[in-house]
This record gives C-alpha cells, structure tokens and sequence, in this order.
C-alpha cells in the first residue's frame, strides 16, 4: 500500500507539471503570436514616411486598425481619447496613433480554457481510477495478504467478509472454503486421535486381565502348586481362554489400524469426460512443456459419466503427478477405451522400475515401493485414488508392460461408469 501512496503522490505531481508546461507552453505561443502586429505597424509608418499620409489604406491590414495623426492635440489627451492598444511613432517629425487589434488574443485565451478543461478531466478521471483501484482491489487484498500465512500457522479465525465488488470474489470464497476444510479436517484428526486413545486406554485395560491370569497360571505352575493332572488341564484350559481374549483384542487393534485413513466426502453426479480431460489437459501441457516431457492423448467419444468432476480431476491429477515422478521424463500417454458400460482412462509413462512383487501394494496406505527411493511423497496418492474412484462407483488398477528391450511401461487405469454417448473428440 505504501507503493501505492507513492505512486499516487507521483501521479499528481506529473498531473501538475503537465499543468504548467501545457500553460507556458500556450502562453509563449500567444506572445509569439502577438508580434505580426508591430511588422504591420513599421511597414504601414514606412510607408508614411516616403509617401505621404494620405497615401495609406488599411484595407489589406489584419492588425492595424486606424492611423490618426496628432494634428496639433495635446499629446496627453490624443493619447487618452482611445481604449484601444495602440502604438505611437514619430514620422517626418508628426506624431502618428497607429491602433491595432492582436487578433489572436481572445482565441488564445479561449484555447487556454478548453485545454485546462480537458487537462483537469483526464486528471480527474486518472485520480478517480487509483482511488477507484486502491478502494477495491488493493484495500481488499491488503486485509487478505496475512491470511495465507496464518493458515500455514493453523490460526483458523473467523471467516473472511467478501466486499460488494467481487474481485476477490472467487479467492475470497475458496480462502474461506480452505480455512473450513483444514477446520474440518483437523476436527477429523481430533476426534480420530481421540478415538484411538479411548481406544489404546480400553484395550490396554482389557488385555491387563487375561494376560495377569496367564501369569498367574504359569507361576503356579512352575511352583507345582497343581500337582493334580486333571487340575493341570484345566490351568492350561484357561491359559488358552485368556490367550484367546488377547488375540481378539490385538484383532480389533488391527482392524482400527486398518481402516480408513481419510474422510473422503464424494458428490457423485454427472459430467462429460471431454470437461474432465479439457481441465486436466489444459494444466499439464504448460507444466510438461516446462519440464520437456512429451504429453499425448488419443481422441475419444465424449460421454457421459457418473462420479464426482472435482475428485475426477484430483484422481487424474494423482496418476499423472505419479507418471512424472516415476517415469523416465521423456513421454506421457493417455489412452481411452470402454469395456461394457464403463469408460477406461489410462496413463501410461515408459522406464518402469517398479517391481512386479510390488505392484500388488501400490493401492495400499504408506506403502511405497522400491523405486521411491529419493523422491519426495507419503505414499497416499494411489490409495487416496482407490478409495474415490469405488466411492464414485469406479476401479483403478495398474500394470506393468513388457517391452521388446529391457525397460517396461507402467499403465495406471481408472474406470467410469458411463450415464452416455456423445461424439467423437
């Protein structure tokens, strides 16, 4: 804002000198204009001297208006008996009134309004649109610059008020929807790590019980305190019982484990598969060309399809950031086929180095495989892609393609179900 006040201080600076150098500038001009009237003046008195008074006609004079000789007058009141301009000259020892009009003058003075006029306008129009840009593009992203920052902070305050202008509108508006996702999803961390304490605590307490039996069991009969064979039996009876609640505790210890990571909300709809590679393609040709990887997609018959557009988008997106990562940097194909009532999508990036033993786990949760090695990443891309696509009523799968040489292709495939046809793109 301060970048600004300078400039606007500077704006009006230029303003006024463009005022003052307009002015002096017309104001030389009139002076320079005003001067034909004295050239007029000595060839008029000239002639006057070499040919008499009488011999002068001012018809084809432009400035000079009269010539009146002094005849005797006094010269205070020849000189006063007129409101004209007027210039004296002596000729042949006569003095001579010559009066003359500058002719220009009252144009001049005229130009010299308008063109303030029209210089105050345009200034008033140009401080008119900084005040205008300052009061709603520069003042509203002033109050938004902090915000960023104190989101990476998790300072999640109240919601962002939007101005009547709008420009902001949309960033206002996905500000306010990223602080309410993050709100949201660290109340969805709360409640998660809440419920694997209550969790931990239950089963910690549970476990003490079987497990202080088991080694009660076993102490007594290391001391042969049940010399009794049948009583023996039934010891060991009850060590395997008390085993047995463990093992179902540590199985609901796995099974909390095991389930879902993420709240991943889906609004399944429909959407055309040529607006969901339109919005996918238009991203990745401009980073691909920057990063000279090559970028091919095959025509295909547009249709409808079922799921949610923005995950598709995401799900897309999570295939080709993975092609880049893992691929050898030289080419990305996207491929298109349908198998019964459903759109297949596949990405396909050369140089595979995944194992084939790994490709199996590449959809599970913090699995990464051997070829990560050195590349930044949490292992939940592929997973995350899982889980949305069979929300949105979907399947994703992955191969890997054997080559005539030694390398391999990687080809992951998310499948749509169709709600219809189109034409060909």
């Amino acid at each position: 804002m301060k970048s600004f006040t300078k400039l606007f201080g500077t704006a009006i600076v230029l303003i006024v000198l463009l005022f003052v150098i307009a002015n002096t500038a017309l104001l030389s001009s009139r002076n320079r204009n005003s001067k034909p009237y004295r050239v007029e003046i000595d060839r008029l008195a000239d002639k006057i001297k070499n040919s008499g008074y009488d011999s002068i006609s001012l018809t084809e004079c432009q400035y000079v208006t009269d010539i009146l000789p002094c005849n005797g007058k006094e010269p205070a009141s020849f000189f006063q008996e007129t409101d004209n301009d007027y210039a004296i000259r002596i000729i042949n020892g006569m003095t001579y009134r010559f009066e003359y009009t500058a002719g220009s003058t009252q144009n001049n003075r005229h130009t010299l309004i308008v063109l303030n006029a029209v210089l105050a306008i345009m200034s008033l129009f140009v401080l008119c649109v900084l005040l205008f840009i300052r009061h709603t593009i520069l003042a509203p992203f002033e109050r938004l610059r902090d915000i960023p920052y104190e989101l990476s902070k998790g300072n999640l305050t109240a919601p962002i008020k939007e101005n009547k202008y709008r420009f902001f509108g949309k960033f206002i508006w996905g500000i306010n929807l990223l602080r309410e996702n993050i709100e949201h999803h660290r109340q969805l961390e709360l409640n998660l790590l809440r419920e694997k304490k209550t969790l931990v605590l239950s089963l910690s307490h549970d476990i003490k019980t079987p497990l202080s039996a088991i080694k009660l069991y076993a102490k007594a009969l290391s001391r042969g305190l049940y010399p009794d064979a049948e009583k023996q039996l039934e010891i060991a009876e009850n060590i395997n019982n008390n085993a047995d609640k463990i093992e179902g505790f540590v199985s609901r210890i796995i099974q909390a484990s095991s389930e879902d990571l993420l709240k991943l909300d889906v609004k399944n709809d429909e959407f055309y598969l040529s607006s969901l590679m339109e919005n996918v393609l238009e991203y990745y040709r401009e980073k691909l060309d920057l990063l000279k990887i090559e970028l091919s997609a095959e025509t295909y018959s547009d249709c409808l399809l079922k799921g949610d557009f923005d995950r598709s988008i995401e799900v897309m997106q999570n295939i080709i950031e993975n092609a880049i990562k893992y691929g050898q940097g030289s080419k990305i194909e996207i491929k298109f086929s349908t198998e019964e009532d459903c759109q297949l999508i596949t990405v396909k990036n050369s140089s595979c180095t995944l194992k084939e033993t790994e490709l199996p786990h590449i959809f599970e949760s913090f699995i990464r495989g051997s070829n990560a090695e050195g590349i930044p990443g949490s292992g939940l891309g592929l997973y995350i892609c899982r889980n949305l696509m069979q929300k949105m009523g979907g399947e994703i799968f992955a191969e890997v393609q054997n080559t005539s040489g030694h390398s391999k292709n990687m080809l992951v495939t998310a499948v749509f179900v169709m709600a219809g046809k189109k034409q060909d793109i």
